[in-house]
């Protein structure tokens, strides 16, 4: 099956939007055996997006088409769709009382434009979007299928996984099952779990079992891609390839599938009846925003705290000058601000994230060390790492996942501290 991609809007083509979309369109293709063999990109110009559909329709099988299918003016894709296949818009009634009851249903007037997003070419198929106002649809124009899908990601991938992909490998004649398992690690090199997972293909009976790689920093993500034409035997074709991954990765795997390293975060302390409080100074927040946006973390996440500099921090919570800012930091220094934020919120489990410098010191000058400190009341660990990725948010961002990854190990009774590829020796 030839497929192409065509994604569409100024915005995109400009640049100004990164087009990620595209990227996860493909992947998922690809995940289930089927190859993507063009990508377009189009503004919202409709000599160009005609041009486009009437030339994937001539060399592609089937073609997904993204964005476009909004309620504003530069909105093209029903319109262009129709003129491309040679037939009219029609009022598509069913979806009009969607977008109706999706408006009541929120409390909110619908405008009159909105109604737009219930016009549909004449001999266009219906591909249902059960969370937005903008419907998907299917026609053929030219040789291929054509396949619309809105450009909001939320759905496109409820869209994507949900029906399009099962009619892609319907329409191909392809086993109709597939099955990808994800493996999220932090610390280790793309090149390093490469040569650590050498050979693990093969321990799949009939070789059908393809391992891939994306990085999604400063995270690796590992997956186990396999097809087949029932599900419970994927399931047990992939056991034992499952197992080895853990295996070989050990506690560098912080998550699988669909789970974050901050989400075991907080099902572990909410299964463990504990709370937690953060204070961070380098990471500006960044592991609280993380941690406090999840569903559930309401019960367990008690206080977050972010100071600039570490004599901010020290005043917050009521420590002795010059323990975090004065010179560098140490051990005993990072526990009694754990301590201390223990007592001052009433968590059970305090998170401190800092970097050794003076107040008001570069940091982006290499050498300097992060420092971690978990505790509870009965228990405490440390952890400083000497990053050799230096600079602005790569930093921060690694050093967030960092801070994350070092309670989860805590939680989950791991060695706080294993070193990892991007650290000094």
């Amino acid at each position: 099956m030839r497929i192409e991609i065509i994604c569409t809007g100024d915005e995109i083509l400009t640049g100004k939007t990164i087009n990620t979309n595209f990227s996860h369109i493909s992947r998922k293709l690809q995940e289930v055996g089927l190859a993507v063999r063009w990508g377009t990109t189009v503004g919202d110009d409709r000599e160009s997006l005609i041009e486009a559909f009437r030339l994937a329709g001539e060399r592609a099988d089937t073609v997904i088409v993204n964005g476009g299918l909004g309620p504003t003016v530069d909105d093209l894709s029903q319109e262009i769709a129709a003129k491309a296949a040679g037939v009219g818009l029609v009022l598509n009634e069913h979806w009009l009382e969607r977008i109706e009851a999706l408006f009541r249903r929120h409390g909110l007037i619908m405008q009159p434009n909105n109604r737009k997003q219930a016009l549909l070419p004449e001999t266009a198929e219906l591909i249902d979007n059960p969370i937005g106002t903008a419907c998907g649809f299917e026609l053929d124009i030219g040789r291929a299928r054509f396949y619309f899908t809105p450009g909001v990601p939320k759905e496109l991938h409820l869209m994507l996984d949900e029906q399009i992909v099962p009619r892609l490998l319907a329409r191909g004649g392809t086993m109709t099952v597939a099955r990808v398992k994800r493996f999220h690690a932090f610390g280790l090199g793309e090149s390093h779990v490469d040569s650590l997972l050498e050979g693990i293909e093969n321990l799949a009976p009939d070789s059908s079992v393809k391992l891939g790689f994306q990085t999604h920093y400063p995270e690796l993500e590992i997956k186990l891609s396999v097809r087949g034409s029932a599900l419970d035997e994927l399931l047990r074709r992939l056991e034992p390839i499952e197992a080895e991954v853990r295996r070989r990765l050990g506690n560098f795997i912080v998550a699988e599938d669909d789970d974050t390293v901050e989400s075991i975060v907080i099902t572990t302390l909410a299964r463990q009846q504990a709370s937690l409080a953060v204070a961070e100074t380098l990471t500006g927040g960044l592991i609280a925003a993380r941690l406090a946006q999840l569903p559930g973390a309401e019960s367990v996440f008690r206080r977050g705290l972010v100071a600039p500099v570490g004599s901010q921090l020290e005043y917050i919570l009521g420590l002795a000058g010059g323990r975090l800012s004065a010179g560098p930091l140490n051990e005993e220094a990072l526990v009694e601000a754990a301590r201390a934020l223990l007592i001052q919120s009433g968590a059970t489990h305090a998170l401190v994230a800092l970097a050794d410098h003076a107040d008001g010191a570069d940091l982006q000058a290499p050498g300097f060390t992060l420092w971690f400190a978990i505790a509870t009341l009965e228990r405490f660990a440390v952890r400083s790492s000497q990053p050799r990725l230096i600079g602005g948010d790569w930093l921060r961002a690694g050093a967030a996942e960092m801070g994350l990854d070092s309670l989860r190990r805590f939680l989950q009774d791991l060695p706080v501290y294993e070193r990892i590829d991007f650290e000094n020796a």
